[in-house]
């Protein structure tokens, strides 16, 4: 017997009835069923499974992937009177059993891990011994390497059926073409799951793919019009805060947020966001998710990202009050190509992932047969240079046969050493007149880098040091000088990392194991450039029906606020001929750009942006290499 899921609701979440498919998923799940739920961004995820748990008797474990999520979920339930643990990591031996204890005798009704957390004995013990009542796998598509943020450390969510095989599971997640979705259900093991789909649709959000000769200016007066929140993504650190710093100058309220922030420093700029202390938050997709604040009206994306699903999921953070909202895409010509360049030119393929692995045997003089359960240090940099191997695509490589249990990778990997000058050069030089042993490697890291005045950096101590001509830690030592000196702002990280090598060493053998599998993989990713590249160029389908088509709902109701659909409106309206000719008689003048038009001509931009295009693809004007529009004459 359970209690009255309704009375539930009212007493924690203060809400007489509920929305979408939340109560089918709720009843199918304290029926016993599994459940997978695809349910869009703010649709409600959390309640579908918090709730269903608060009316059973036990414990429910809850597996998410990110620190952040977690302990926001927990803080809220916690301020509902809800007896809610996170396990996440830095916590001590000692402090986990303790923990685990209160999960068994504590009367707690939600225990948070990470799925990493899953490996431990320790946890899978005191797991067997819970009477849990519900496992929640939250942010699902994590398990699906056909996802587009596929974690292998998901793949043991699967031992949870193992150890508890009568308790039911329910997986979410707000973004799942149908290959993840079966994916989903096959790496759970999910039993004769009712799968329910709400429409991805968010009619509340006007999307748009602007082309923009200069996306900075574009971008402040996106900013400028906000009234309540914004977020712009971006794929750098340094474009993040080079891009907040910009708006800043320009009087919009901005600061920047990404991974190497101190964990005290992105906790007080969330903080100051989240109080619109700070109206635009310029982030990396660290900014990702469970930040959920209702009154975002603008979500720009300022480079083209490398999915549709994270696209649309980063764009969902949008508009959750319900309140109109924009979700802009700032794009040119250059960005297609680059976007080629960062996503799909750094895949490596079968003949390259032989040859990392063989070299890389050979650089530890690890014999044909051997090397099972050898841990070894590697300074990446100096295997990379040992054999002319490109450094970013050896980095993949080596990810891949992490991720298939070929070798494992310490967590350390992926942190890069990073530095900054905290003097102007007028000062620096004065320093180094003083410290002249220092001076060759200061002006080597200042040849090598550009904005190491304004940015944090990451370096190569081992790049330097080879032009230099001096050893690796003569540059580390004269860092640490510098830093000492508070000559510059020093973050070290070793060049070495840990690799165990899980298997013996077979060559090929090794690799045509999962040869198909890195082949499909690779596809996969070069077919997400191309959707989102289709996407961004197709500017005759209402953007709000290529999204839902793209997640299997097939739509031919337009939303009629993106900008094609505004587009359309535009051209009906037959202003278009017009404009087209008021163009032409001011380009008789002088040449002008884009945002010169937009400011002389007395029309809606959008309108003035078609009226260019349609201009430009009857080859009546031109682009001239200083982004400006001129006349075409004809001979």
């Amino acid at each position: 017997m359970y209690k009255d899921p309704i009375a539930i609701l009212e007493q924690y979440w203060g809400f007489g009835s509920f929305r979408g498919s939340q109560e089918k998923i709720i009843d199918s799940v304290l029926a016993n069923r599994d459940v997978l739920g695809l349910l869009p961004t703010g649709g409600g995820k959390s309640l579908c499974f918090q709730l269903p748990a608060m009316c059973k008797e036990g414990i429910c474990i809850v597996i998410s992937p990110l620190i952040a999520l977690i302990q926001d979920q927990v803080t809220v339930l916690r301020e509902k009177g809800i007896k809610a643990i996170a396990l996440t990591g830095g916590i001590p031996f000692e402090e986990v059993n303790n923990l685990l204890d209160n999960c068994l005798y504590g009367n707690y009704k939600f225990l948070y891990l990470s799925p990493e957390r899953l490996k431990q004995e320790l946890v899978r013990d005191r797991i067997r011994q819970m009477n849990v009542n519900l496992i929640a796998i939250d942010e699902a598509h994590c398990i699906s390497q056909w996802g587009h943020d596929f974690r292998p450390a998901y793949l043991e969510c699967a031992l949870l059926r193992e150890l508890i095989p009568d308790v039911p599971i329910i997986a979410l997640t707000a973004t799942a073409t149908q290959a993840v979705t079966l994916d989903i259900v096959e790496n759970l093991a999910l039993t004769d799951p009712l799968i329910v789909k709400d429409s991805f649709a968010r009619n509340n959000i006007a999307f748009s793919v602007s082309w923009e000769e200069d996306k900075r200016y574009r971008l402040k007066q996106l900013c400028t019009s906000v009234v309540h929140s914004a977020i712009v993504y971006v794929r750098t650190r340094r474009a993040s805060q080079d891009l907040a710093n910009y708006l800043q100058a320009n009087g919009c309220s901005a600061a920047y947020f990404h991974g190497g922030l101190s964990k005290q420093e992105k906790k007080q700029r969330l903080d100051l966001w989240l109080r619109n202390k700070v109206r635009t938050m310029v982030a990396t997709n660290a900014f990702g998710m469970g930040i959920d604040k209702p009154d975002v009206q603008l979500v720009v994306h300022y480079q083209i990202p490398d999915c549709i699903e994270n696209y649309f999921q980063e764009a969902g953070r949008a508009g959750r009050n319900g309140a109109p909202a924009k979700a802009v895409l700032l794009t040119n010509t250059m960005d297609i190509d680059q976007v080629k360049k960062q996503f799909l030119s750094v895949l490596p393929d079968m003949p390259f992932l032989k040859l990392v692995y063989n070299k890389l045997n050979n650089f530890f003089q690890i014999a044909y047969g051997e090397g099972y359960n050898e841990r070894l240090q590697l300074n990446f940099n100096a295997f990379c240079e040992a054999y002319k191997l490109n450094a970013i695509i050896t980095y993949n490589a080596l990810r891949i046969l992490d991720q298939n249990s070929v070798i494992a990778l310490s967590e350390s990997f992926t942190k890069k050493t990073t530095l900054c000058f905290t003097t102007n050069k007028e000062q620096l030089f004065s320093y180094l007149e003083n410290h002249g042993n220092l001076a060759e490697i200061t002006r080597t890291i200042l040849r090598t880098y550009g904005g190491i005045f304004e940015f944090d950096t990451k370096i190569n101590t081992y790049l330097i040091a080879k032009k230099a001509g001096v050893p690796e830690h003569v540059v580390i030592n004269t860092l640490r000088k510098l830093h000492a000196s508070e000559i510059i702002d020093y973050h070290e990280q070793n060049s070495d990392l840990e690799v165990t090598f899980l298997v013996p060493r077979e060559d090929d053998i090794t690799i045509n194991a999962f040869a198909p599998k890195v082949k499909t993989l690779n596809r996969i990713k070069s077919e997400n450039i191309e959707a989102i590249l289709s996407y961004v160029k197709n500017q005759k389908v209402c953007r709000n029906i290529q999204l839902l088509r793209y997640f299997g709902e097939n739509i031919d109701e337009e939303c009629g606020t993106c900008d094609v659909c505004t587009a359309k409106k535009a051209l009906k309206v037959n202003t278009t001929t017009f404009i087209k000719e008021e163009i032409i008689r001011s380009l008789r003048k002088t040449k002008k750009s884009s945002r010169d038009l937009i400011r002389e001509l007395p029309f809606n931009e959008i309108m003035v942006l078609t009226a260019l295009r349609g201009l430009l693809e009857s080859e009546k004007i031109k682009i001239n290499n200083r982004n400006e529009y001129e006349l075409i004459t004809k001979r």
